[in-house]
């Protein structure tokens, strides 16, 4: 019952399942036009981060590592860089309402600032669900849509997750460092045969999404492992953002049969930057994911779409269901008034999307695609040593 409780309260589900009833008055859908795949890949998705939310994996790692914190600044850094890395595997939705309620649990207690380290971890997960293609569903669907293969996913998100943790850095910076207690461990245990075989599974799930097995596949073993090591963990599965895509699968399926829609779409997307532009203002009113599946009917670039898309992401507090997540976690756990949280939100999330949708951040990407072209290895071994080179100075700060 609760299950059903928590469906029929979901908003978004609810404005999609007005829209897809009256596109049912124009046109009846084509199952051709629904993507299983996609469905398959998102179920086990949901179940696979619904698994390691039981295990508490990602609250003994912020407990370890909030341990060793010695000023608000390098606490801030800590939360940050383990929502960008929890949000590549755990998804942005589950890494908020994990370490949002933790971070001013903490803050509450030494009277710690609030504002920017929260919006810092929400910025970060939107950062660290976009390098993955499991970690935003919309990336899945991105990734299924035009069998993107891995290798080509992450030409196009390393560039963007590499220029985000610059962004994120400066913006750490201008918390006011001060000294803090030692933040006390908590006494959390992690069952090791179950967590060796949820990553097992989560690899599994890594083929599924491209097409290595097929999807279903990594689902059925998913929801198997959820109801071995505990029934009540399905009871938890976000159902509602499975039907939201269905319907929204549904809803496209329609309109894409009336000609004066597709027309007037069509017309919103005659280039690349078109796309790219697109998919960024209609993410601030609709949200990223369904931008993503709507625009992804109407156009076959791939790249604008999947950078549009999550750079969208940012800005808006309908950008992203994680951005409405966080200011639920903050209005329910913080101290400061939630009309002041919303406004600083507001404008650190536009100026992270104004330094975002920049031409410095394209001629990055050009550059960095044309380094992939010539000098694959080089790339990876620098990339790689760029990135954990940040996050390791980072944590020394």
């Amino acid at each position: 019952m609760t299950v059903i409780k928590n469906i029929a309260k979901d908003r978004i589900l609810q404005i999609t399942v007005v829209i897809t009833i009256i596109s049912l008055f124009f046109a009846r859908p084509r199952i051709e036009d629904i993507n299983f795949h996609t469905l398959y890949s998102i179920l086990a998705m949901l179940t696979i981060i619904q698994i390691f939310s039981y295990l508490h994996v990602l609250d003994v790692l912020a407990y370890k590592l909030t341990a060793s914190a010695r000023s608000t600044r390098r606490l801030t850094a800590i939360f940050t860089i383990l929502s960008i890395v929890s949000a590549m595997f755990l998804t942005n939705d589950i890494t908020v309402l994990t370490l949002i309620p933790l971070y001013l649990t903490i803050a509450k207690r030494h009277n710690l600032p609030e504002i920017l380290p929260v919006t810092l971890i929400g910025m970060g997960a939107n950062i660290g669900a976009a390098f993955t293609p499991w970690g935003n569903p919309h990336n899945i669907f991105v990734v299924n849509r035009y069998n993107v293969s891995p290798l080509k996913f992450f030409s196009w998100s390393l560039p963007l997750l590499l220029v985000s943790l610059i962004i994120v850095l400066l913006f750490i910076f201008f918390v006011k460092d001060k000294p803090i207690p030692t933040v006390p461990l908590e006494d959390i245990r992690i069952s090791v045969r179950p967590m060796v075989l949820t990553i097992a599974v989560s690899i599994f799930f890594f083929f599924g999404v491209f097409n290595i097995v097929p999807a279903y596949v990594p689902a059925i073993v998913a929801v198997i492992l959820a109801l071995i090591i505990n029934p009540s963990i399905m009871l938890h599965v976000d159902y509602a953002l499975l039907l939201t895509f269905t319907c929204f699968f549904i809803f496209i399926s329609d309109i894409q049969q009336i000609p004066f829609i597709v027309t007037l779409i069509s017309k919103t997307m005659f280039s690349e930057h078109s796309v790219f532009l697109t998919s960024i203002i209609s993410s601030q009113f609709i949200s990223n994911v369904p931008s993503t599946i709507l625009i992804g009917k109407f156009t076959n670039y791939a790249e604008a779409l999947f950078l549009g898309s999550n750079i969208g992401g940012f800005g808006s507090l309908v950008g992203s269901m994680a951005n409405m997540l966080v200011f639920k976690s903050f209005v329910e756990n913080g101290t400061v008034s939630k009309r002041k949280f919303f406004w600083m939100f507001s404008v650190l999330e536009f100026a992270g999307l104004i330094l975002f949708d920049n031409p410095w951040m394209d001629r990055l990407r050009l550059c960095y695609l044309d380094i992939v072209k010539k000098h694959k290895t080089v790339l990876f071994l620098c990339s790689n040593f760029l990135l954990f080179g940040t996050i390791f100075l980072t944590f020394l700060a």
